[in-house]
């Protein structure tokens, strides 16, 4: 993840991993011999034969509902009769029971079994906004409700997990549930998840802004939905009431970052700021309430001094996002929104044309220094849901244009247009990554031999890994957590994006004509300069050697005759 510290490695895995990686480095394992990943059933009831670029697109609707997939394959808790996951369980039922509450339920965060509420509400906010935006794409995709059961098994959760009170003595937002060392020496299935599990709160006296924030947003963000597109408005006043209540706790003084009152998380999902979240959930609060004294609030922290810009969209940084968002709300609703706008387009510029910090990959992926480096795909497809989100409105049709031009350039490189010919989808193709980090579908049990077995035992459709490297180069390699885990958030922009194309692509995904095998890997130049500099090392060393021989010849007779004397 962005900014992921995880210690999924031991000292005996790290070696394994740079073993894998040296021999991959120069042979390439092909994927020819690996049987296309069947999907678990027509779960789009849309026919899965080729598509000939037919609309609505049967390969764009697999991927809408994979990916919903993938979430039920994170499920915790008590499964519901309906699952379609074979190989998950009833499990973590006694979260909670430490401080006296169910906190069981929600989705558990990545490979593991961890369950954290900063990075899982940024995920609900994100497919609320892209369902609010695309949502007929996953009519199309005979996805609407499971899309609303994917939304409200996490918004189910958020409530168990907060007080829903604006008794300033009283409030409380569960953060995080388990435990970093226990959980991370721990590889095999649901059944058997270890204790204890300890249940981790910001309180009334110990705060966290950003992640009340968050989870206000997500919470206000899914309202809308079960407003307009699933006709339940019962359970979105619910939704809304406790986003005012959780905004309202993120707003009590001192503003704090929420690793300073619960240190549990800071080696796992550490807050850089919390004025981008005030904001967002502000902003958020405005969309589903028209109260204009939300939005009054935003643009006073968007004004602020603490109000800082970066150029990633992810769990940890909706500055970008927060330009978009309030230029889209004052657009519509018919306000000047020429300041944010102008905003929005210099921060979706220097995406586009990126610099510093930022830039193409040699293979066209956005990449940004730091936030890449452990989620490349996520800071790519973040980028290129912005870009999508703002372009029907931005100020010229150039600029439009080119918004959607870069977003479906991330979208194929997603899919397969890259170097390594590999959609990054589970389950989709041939060259789909084979070996995901991920404890349950693994079908492992020996932490520190996690590569074993080593095919995978559980295909985890839909899922989003982390991505290549900075070079373009993915190795598939279970242990190499950077490239191959899979996360809540990872797939959020994703999921937003499969229902744009399913709406406005007829056209396949760029996977569908890409050959099954994945390219030889070539020998990096850096590689091929050292082994000549060695070579040319060796030879001036046999060089010399030679013109030397005879005095080496002659002073290794002088020494054994010395020797030889010497015993005399």
């Amino acid at each position: 993840m962005d900014s992921y510290t995880f210690d999924h490695q031991r000292t005996s895995q790290t070696l394994l991993t740079t073993s894998l990686l040296l021999l991959t480095s120069l042979s390439r394992v092909q994927t020819d011999s690996i049987n296309y990943a069947l999907p678990p059933a027509n779960i789009t009831g849309i026919p899965q034969e080729p598509s000939n670029n037919t609309y609505p697109n049967p390969e764009y609707a697999r991927l809408v509902a994979y990916s919903l997939y993938f979430y039920e394959a994170q499920r915790s808790g008590k499964l519901p009769t309906n699952n379609r996951v074979s190989w998950r369980h009833d499990s973590a039922l006694d979260d909670g029971k430490d401080v006296g509450l169910d906190l069981s339920g929600g989705y558990y965060d990545a490979g593991d079994y961890l369950k954290f509420t900063f990075p899982f509400s940024w995920t609900i906010t994100t497919i609320a906004w892209g369902a609010l935006e695309w949502g007929e794409g996953y009519q199309l995709a005979n996805q609407t409700q499971y899309l609303r059961d994917m939304i409200k098994w996490g918004t189910d959760w958020l409530i168990k997990a907060s007080s829903n009170t604006n008794n300033t003595n009283n409030q409380y937002l569960y953060v995080m549930i388990g435990s970093l060392d226990i959980d991370h020496n721990y590889w095999g299935p649901d059944t058997n998840i270890p204790n204890p599990r300890p249940s981790i709160n910001v309180n009334s006296s110990a705060h966290g802004t950003d992640v009340s924030s968050e989870a206000a947003a997500a919470m206000a963000a899914s309202s809308l939905l079960f407003t307009n597109q699933f006709n339940d408005s019962t359970y979105a006043n619910t939704l809304l009431t406790y986003a005012k209540n959780l905004y309202s706790f993120a707003e009590m003084t001192p503003f704090t970052l929420y690793q300073n009152s619960a240190p549990q998380v800071k080696d796992a999902y550490s807050s850089l700021n919390y004025t981008d979240e005030l904001v967002w959930g502000a902003l958020w609060l405005y969309r589903a309430t028209n109260d204009t004294s939300y939005l009054n609030k935003a643009t006073s922290y968007l004004n602020s001094s603490s109000f800082k810009v970066k150029k990633v969209f992810n769990w940890d940084e909706k500055s970008g996002a927060c330009y978009v968002l309030i230029a889209q709300l004052l657009q519509q609703s018919g306000q000047d929104s020429s300041k944010w706008k102008f905003e929005a387009e210099r921060y979706l510029d220097s995406i586009i044309r990126p610099s510093g910090s930022c830039s193409l990959t040699g293979g066209g992926l956005f990449w940004c220094d730091g936030d890449s480096d452990d989620a490349a795909l996520s800071v790519s497809l973040g980028a290129a849901f912005l870009c999508l989100v703002y372009a029907p409105i931005a100020t010229s049709s150039a600029k439009t244009q080119a918004y959607i031009d870069f977003a479906l350039s991330q979208i194929d490189y997603a899919l397969g247009k890259n170097p390594e010919k590999t959609p990054y989808t589970i389950g989709v193709h041939p060259n789909s990554p084979q070996n995901p980090h991920h404890a349950g579908a693994s079908g492992g049990t020996d932490i520190s031999n996690i590569n074993n077995p080593s095919q995978t035992l559980h295909v985890l459709y839909g899922a989003i890994v982390g991505g290549p490297d900075k070079s373009d180069q993915f190795d598939d390699i279970r242990a190499d957590y950077s490239e191959t885990e899979v996360a809540l958030d990872y797939n959020a922009a994703f999921q937003g994006l499969m229902a744009y194309q399913m709406i406005n692509s007829h056209s396949d995904p760029y996977y569908v004509n890409v050959t099954p095998g994945r390219p030889a890997r070539k020998i990096s130049s850096v590689v091929i300069i050292i082994i000549v500099i060695l070579c040319l090392l060796f030879l001036i060393v046999l060089s010399i050697l030679y013109w030397k021989r005879k005095k080496i010849v002659e002073w290794w007779k002088r020494r054994r005759q010395l020797r030889s004397n010497e015993k005399c």
